[in-house]
C-alpha cells in the first residue's frame, strides 16, 4: 500500500511541476506580447513627437498647403486619441497616408527639399515608419505564439482555468490591402 501512495505523491508532482511550467511559458509569452505592444507605441511616440518640427518646417515654404498641414496634425490627434488596438492601427495608417501627400507635396518645392531641416526629418520619419512595421510584426509574431499556445492541448486547459484570453493581431485596415495603382 506505501507503494500506491509513493506513485500517487510522484504523480501529483510530477502534473503540479507541469502545470507550474506550463504557466510560466504562458506568463512569459504574455510579457513578450505586452512589451512588443509597448514598442509599437514608442515608436508611434517618436513619431508623433517629430511631426510638429516637420509640419514647422513645411509651413515656411508651402504656405498655401494649408488644407494638408491640417489633416496632417489631425491625423496626429486621432493616433494619439486612439484607444483600442484596432484604433491605433486604423489611425497609424491614416497619418502615414498624409505624411506620404506631406512628402509627395514637397516635391514641388525644390527649396524645401533642398532644406537641411526638412531632410532630416524626413530621414527621421521614415526610419521610424520603418521601425513601426517592425514593432509591428514581432507584436504580431509574439501574438501567434501566445494564441498558439493557449490553443493546443494541453496547455488549453491550464490555460482556460487560468484566464488566459487570446490576444488581437496588429491588422492592415481593409483599405490597406487593394493593390497600389500605379500610372504614368
Amino acid at each position: 500500500m506505501a507503494a500506491w501512495l509513493w506513485i500517487l505523491v510522484v504523480v501529483l508532482a510530477l502534473v503540479v511541476l507541469f502545470v507550474i511550467r506550463v504557466f510560466n511559458s504562458l506568463i512569459r509569452l504574455r510579457n513578450e506580447v505586452d512589451n512588443s505592444l509597448a514598442q509599437i507605441d514608442v515608436q508611434l511616440k517618436r513619431r508623433y513627437d517629430l511631426i510638429p518640427n516637420l509640419v514647422e518646417t513645411v509651413k515656411g515654404y508651402a504656405k498655401h498647403e494649408k488644407e494638408l498641414l491640417e489633416s496632417v496634425t489631425k491625423a496626429r490627434a486621432a493616433m494619439m486619441s486612439a484607444g483600442s488596438l484596432a484604433e491605433k492601427a486604423s489611425a497609424s495608417d491614416q497619418l502615414s497616408k498624409t505624411l506620404k501627400t506631406l512628402f509627395a507635396v514637397a516635391e514641388n518645392y525644390p527649396q524645401l527639399k533642398a532644406n537641411q531641416n526638412f531632410l532630416q526629418l524626413q530621414e527621421e520619419l521614415t526610419g521610424t515608419e520603418n521601425k513601426i512595421s517592425y514593432a509591428r510584426q514581432h507584436y504580431n509574431d509574439m501574438v501567434m505564439l501566445f494564441n498558439n499556445r493557449i490553443q493546443m492541448f494541453p496547455n488549453n486547459l491550464i490555460a482556460g482555468m487560468l484566464g488566459f484570453k487570446r490576444r488581437e493581431l496588429f491588422k492592415a485596415p481593409e483599405g490597406e490591402k487593394e493593390p497600389v495603382k500605379v500610372k504614368f
